[in-house]
């Protein structure tokens, strides 16, 4: 493995970890030359998975991006990176276990909600006025109430 820092390809792994329950492995590098360390995975190439877009155009479904909103909606909340990651794993895990080759982005927007409703209600808020694209603040107090309403019921 090409050190990113020096570009020498003489690099040794001091640590390897299996994540995400298994299915990727986790190697932490040492470079020989410069003696910076680096973080690597491994991880099985799976068939493309596609989200299909509003205006029917597809995209590959990419984790990161994914995260990345849910990053923005959890910033400044007690909420860690390492728990935003394991949703998306998680979210990740389970459109793939339900849709064969493609999903709709709203599967998607709806299933970040859902975890993000367990997390942290004010992210819930956040990713959700991006997302439903309130137009103004009665949307907002809508989806305010249906919050208040679901935390009601799930205790």
């Amino acid at each position: 493995m090409k050190c990113p820092f020096c570009a020498n390809e003489d690099t040794r792994v001091l640590d390897s970890r299996q994540v995400e329950e298994g299915t990727a492995v986790r190697r932490r590098r040492e470079c020989d030359r410069c003696s910076r360390r680096f973080t690597t995975y491994e991880k099985y190439e799976d068939a493309p998975f596609l989200v299909v877009k509003k205006d029917g155009s597809r995209e590959p479904f990419l984790r990161a991006k994914m995260s990345a909103g849910m990053l923005r909606a959890c910033n400044k909340r007690p909420i860690s990176t390492e728990q935003i990651e394991q949703a998306a794993f998680e979210i990740e895990k389970s459109l793939r276990n339900q849709h064969e080759r493609e999903v709709r982005s709203f599967e998607v927007g709806e299933a970040v909600l859902d975890r993000l409703f367990h997390l942290d209600e004010v992210a819930y808020i956040r990713f959700a006025s991006v997302y439903r694209e309130f137009k103004d603040v009665q949307r907002f107090m809508e989806e305010l109430d249906d919050l208040r309403q679901r935390r009601a019921s799930h205790p």
